[in-house]
């Protein structure tokens, strides 16, 4: 078979795939689903069709969606959380930015992402089942703090408490490859999002007029709109994608420039001068990394899998989230 054919050949399968993906899994468990990104996450896929349910601690609020329970530390789960189920997504993990990293904390962190999947993936083994894909969460924390360098996720990871956790959090989700599961690992950037996380947190000061860059200002931030989050766990489910992707948008800004762009989003005045490092590893600790280091990944790879960015430039994304 000549190369033409061969990639007609494997065109069509690949499309073949897709469609029996779309209409046949329709059945998804998603951990993590009560959280902010779980919350759009469960919307967008009811709205496209999904039968979709969740792993919690207690019983969810949503009427459209069954929630089943676990207790991670006791290492109870319900069984018939998985039946019918073709995809799970595990977002569940505790908040990296939660609370401050104290040795228990750390290793807090660290258990719920190892210890949650694991729970997964034993009854999987135990338990007859019908689930072919395990798509997780990951961080850019994997690269931690890189200066100028733009990260792929062939990359080494960094060699501190961020990239540790990160690399153990995605040989978590690797051991389902023992049991012939398609695995995807999205390393997500700095989720924009009105409700929730770094953003509001930035914004604060800024409408109150005490705003401004921190540290140098010069450190990337790999950021991404919650809808892109969504509709990239979406393609992932309904594309045979396989493997790590960064999770963030093509064009990642610096710190100071995120700064600027929301003050002139929310229409406020920057008058201070930057804050320095010092003062906030004093306050933080360890934790300042998270806002003094910077990571400037590259979504190549993920745009080359086919998916494409709505929100490509954070002045489009800040504009769609405070417009409403």
């Amino acid at each position: 078979m000549d190369n033409g054919l061969k990639k007609l050949k494997n065109t069509m399968d690949h499309r073949l795939w897709t469609i029996d993906q779309k209409t046949m899994s329709k059945s998804i468990l998603l951990t993590g689903g009560s959280g902010l990104l779980g919350t759009h996450l469960t919307k967008l896929l009811l709205a496209k069709g999904y039968t979709v349910s969740h792993l919690g601690r207690k019983p969810g609020k949503n009427p459209q969606v069954k929630t089943y329970i676990w207790d991670i530390d006791k290492g109870t789960i319900d069984a018939q959380c998985i039946d019918g189920i073709d995809t799970i997504i595990h977002l569940a993990g505790a908040g990296i930015a939660d609370k401050r990293w104290t040795a228990a904390r750390k290793q807090e962190v660290i258990d719920s992402r190892i210890k949650s999947a694991g729970l997964i993936y034993e009854l999987l083994r135990n338990k007859e089942n019908t689930v072919k894909t395990f798509i997780s969460a990951s961080g850019v924390g994997y690269y931690s703090d890189r200066g100028n360098e733009a990260m792929s996720e062939d990359d080494a990871p960094a060699n501190d408490f961020l990239g540790h956790c990160c690399v153990v959090w995605e040989q978590a989700a690797d051991a389902g490859k023992s049991l012939g599961l398609r695995i995807v690992k999205f390393r997500t950037g700095v989720v924009l999002d009105i409700g929730g996380g770094a953003l509001p947190q930035l914004a604060a000061p800024i409408k109150f007029g005490f705003g401004a860059p921190l540290g140098s200002g010069k450190q990337w931030i790999s950021w991404i709109h919650w809808h892109d989050v969504a509709e990239m766990y979406l393609y992932a489910v309904e594309n045979e994608i396989e493997g790590v992707y960064n999770m963030a948008a093509p064009n990642p800004v610096t710190n100071k420039q995120l700064t600027q762009a929301v003050a002139k989003q929310i229409k406020r005045p920057l008058w201070l001068p930057n804050v320095p490092a010092f003062a906030l590893k004093l306050f933080l600790g360890e934790m300042a990394t998270l806002v003094l280091g910077s990571t400037k990944t590259s979504a190549q790879k993920i745009e080359d899998a086919g998916f494409s960015f709505k929100y490509n430039f954070v002045e489009e994304a800040l504009k769609d989230i405070y417009g409403k």
